[in-house]
């Protein structure tokens, strides 16, 4: 069972790259790093979003006009089964704290690259609503481990 959830987490990480940072055409990624140069760093920061809840507040209230629930709930349910694998893959992942903290470095990671890269768009409201998914996925841990101890005794 180990080795298959195991495996299960490494294809879901991959997938969670694929969808996230190299969402585009090959085409596409291969000429936006062909030109990449020290002003894409320039370029990213000047669209990056570091104020919290600008975004979140942008699509709701532009949701008739925008795709506001597929990216609101895009980036929130994309890391729900983060929050929810990585205490069954660790004893040492077990606490919130460490959920938590692993996955905000995951998706700072993630983040940072697309800032650097311009692979993506740097905002710190992804960032909120990943981490966000990761809770609820550990909440939904925490639910499925009561309800198998209670059946248990």
């Amino acid at each position: 069972m180990t080795k298959l959830l195991k495996l299960f987490f490494a294809v879901y990480i991959i997938f969670v790259i694929k969808v996230i940072i190299f969402k585009y055409p090959l085409e596409v990624l291969r000429a936006i790093a062909d030109t990449w140069q020290k002003d894409v760093i320039l370029e990213g920061l000047g669209t990056a979003n570091f104020v919290p809840f600008r975004t979140i507040k942008m699509y709701i209230v532009y949701a008739d006009r925008l795709n506001s629930v597929e990216n609101l709930a895009g980036n929130l349910f994309v890391f729900v089964p983060l929050g929810f694998l990585l205490p069954l893959l660790s004893d040492e992942l077990r606490r919130f704290s460490d959920v938590l903290l692993n996955s905000f470095t995951f998706v700072l990671g993630i983040e940072v690259f697309q800032l650097f890269s311009a692979f993506g768009a740097f905002d710190v409201d992804d960032i909120l609503l990943n981490c966000l998914g990761a809770i609820l996925g550990y909440g939904l841990y925490k639910i499925v481990l009561a309800v198998y101890e209670k059946k248990k005794v």
